[in-house]
């Protein structure tokens, strides 16, 4: 059950006046597992906090997608956040990766209540500094790392926020995150099997 108290227990920091708004003026809401919370193009009404669960965001060009982040319990997602401010349309798509809860804050209440409970910032500037990290990670990782290694990391994180091994994934799926060609997922996948690095079934992946 979603109440104060387990909101306190998550985010103490945030203060009880604020979670006591937050649980009026908010929604809560389960989604089902591939369920679209938000659309590329759309303004947004809404800003998630996930409370149980994943969400997977990434953006699209040209047919092709790019994973930019998950959102895991007691995080949100800043580029929602960041165009709720700008009041301009979001860049990004959010799916649920699992079965989630999530709290929904009204965006038109954001911009009032970062004045008004300005210890709600420090949720968002957690996230600017997470995403900012992992954003030069994959940089690094971009220039420096082969795609078979880029390839086991992202295996290996997947496996890291989902808490599953094997992991059920399709090659198509990794290759729109990694923003390379199924064909070429496979081949390398194959070379990694061959290495007893991991072991595919027909819809699964496991990590050794």
């Amino acid at each position: 059950m979603i109440d104060n108290y387990f909101l306190e227990s998550k985010f103490k920091y945030l203060g009880k006046d604020l979670i006591a708004v937050l649980l009026d003026q908010s929604v809560i809401k389960q989604f089902p597992i591939h369920m679209e919370l938000v659309r590329e193009g759309q303004y947004v009404k809404f800003i998630p906090i996930v409370l149980k669960g994943l969400i997977k965001v990434f953006t699209q060009f040209e047919e092709k997608e790019l994973l930019l982040y998950y959102i895991k319990p007691e995080q949100s997602c800043i580029m929602s956040f960041s165009s709720c401010m700008n009041n301009d349309k979001s860049k990004i798509v959010a799916i649920t990766e699992e079965k989630s809860t999530v709290l929904l804050i009204p965006s038109e209440k954001i911009a009032k209540w970062v004045i008004e409970y300005p210890q709600i910032n420090r949720l968002f500037y957690q996230q600017y500094d997470l995403r900012y990290l992992e954003l030069i990670d994959t940089i690094h990782q971009m220039l420096y790392y082969k795609l078979d290694k880029r390839l086991l990391d992202y295996l290996s994180e997947k496996v890291k926020v989902t808490g599953k091994n094997p992991i059920k994934i399709s090659h198509k799926e990794i290759a729109n995150d990694l923003g390379t060609a199924r064909e070429v997922v496979s081949r390398l996948v194959k070379k990694l099997e061959k290495q007893n690095i991991l072991k595919q079934y027909h819809d699964s992946i496991e990590i050794f």
